[in-house]
């Protein structure tokens, strides 16, 4: 890949992962985990779900903002450094897209038999609270974009890295 291409991936990745992390602060500054499992019907049932949830939520920030301010890094930089813009798209891929298609306590998954039929990919375990169900599927849009631009990384930087090793 061109510097001048990996230099846009990373330019345009940062824009994503800022809109992600605004999108992700914002729902957490404005949720509670009590309030999130007093409005549902079965409070005692949901409680370890939406736990779950929100942690998963939390760690993804966490992920996204690092490697954003990585990128931010990179892009500052004088000189592009293309080993160190390869290695912070190949974090982003596994940090922050995996884990938001297959978050540690798996309070929904990917059904990629949906995104071929122009339905929402993102199956929950269960009927959520409707403004995190939106967060979540706005989200999802995102990090399919993401994961469609960065899926190069998946394969060929691991093959490029077991090359200089041999």
């Amino acid at each position: 890949m061109p510097d001048f291409h990996l230099k846009e991936t990373c330019e345009w990745t940062h824009q994503r992962l800022k809109q992600i992390a605004a999108q992700l602060e914002t729902y957490l500054n404005e949720t509670t985990l009590n309030g999130l499992v007093e409005t549902d019907e079965n409070p005692e049932d949901v409680h370890e779900y939406y736990k779950g949830y929100l942690q998963d939520l939390r760690h993804l920030l966490v992920n996204c903002e690092n490697a954003y301010e990585k990128l931010g890094i990179c892009l500052r930089r004088a000189q592009f450094n293309r080993a160190f813009a390869e290695d912070a798209l190949y974090q982003v891929y596994h940090s922050c897209v995996n884990l938001f298609f297959y978050p540690i306590n798996e309070s929904y998954e990917e059904d990629g038999r949906h995104s071929y039929t122009g339905r929402d990919a993102i199956l929950f375990k269960r009927e959520i609270d409707p403004k995190l169900k939106n967060v979540t599927l706005s989200l999802s849009k995102l990090f399919e974009e993401l994961r469609e631009d960065l899926m190069y990384y998946e394969t060929d930087y691991v093959t490029t890295r077991r090359m200089q090793r041999k």
